[in-house]
């Protein structure tokens, strides 16, 4: 293992243990600050995720959202490759995807402009510690190639970090919500 990578290692470690707090001790309607930022952007495709473990849930404020433009989630179409992003709907039947995480039953992609990321540890200038598998840095590498993408990070105040551990490969955020605030980066 690379130094990199155990300072890496070790920031998810004590990035993980801060969310579950978080998870444990959160209030209703989490999602609020996020439900706020998508209405000022009512009328564009975006894609959030659908939540596994300790992540704050956006499924509230993407149900908000899909009634005035498509919302997808990410589909993982394998190891090294970007994700793609499959129509849902609050209502849409769901199978199976890789890592825990819910899919739609048939796939249905476009294209989002507007990316809710689920992340581990986000910093106060939109620096972003994932999981560890490029996917999301690949994927938003893409899609700002063709047109401008807006990344939001979507966290728990707990998530946040001094001195994260990053790469010239990290995509940054442009923006950061959390329960109680929104940062612009």
């Amino acid at each position: 293992m690379t130094d990199l990578t155990e300072v890496k290692a070790a920031a998810r470690k004590a990035a993980f243990a801060r969310r579950k707090q978080a998870f444990d001790t959160r209030l209703p309607g989490a999602a609020g600050r996020l439900s706020e930022v998508l209405a000022g952007h009512r009328g564009v495709p975006l894609s959030g995720y659908m939540p596994i473990r300790t992540e704050i849930d956006p499924l509230p404020a993407m149900a908000e959202a899909s009634a005035y433009a498509p919302v997808g989630v990410p589909v993982i179409q394998g190891e090294g490759q970007a994700l793609r992003f499959s129509r849902w709907t609050p209502e849409g039947v769901l199978r199976d995807g890789p890592f825990g995480a819910k899919v739609p039953e048939v796939d249905d992609y476009f294209d989002p402009e507007i990316l809710i990321v689920p992340l581990v540890a986000f910093d106060a200038r939109g620096g972003r510690l994932g999981y560890g598998g490029g996917f999301y840095d690949r994927t938003l590498e893409g899609l700002r190639a063709k047109r401008p993408t807006l990344a939001i990070g979507f966290a728990f105040d707990a998530q946040q970090a001094d001195n994260l551990p990053l790469e010239p490969t990290d995509q940054p955020l442009d923006m950061l919500v959390t329960e109680s605030r929104v940062l612009t980066f």
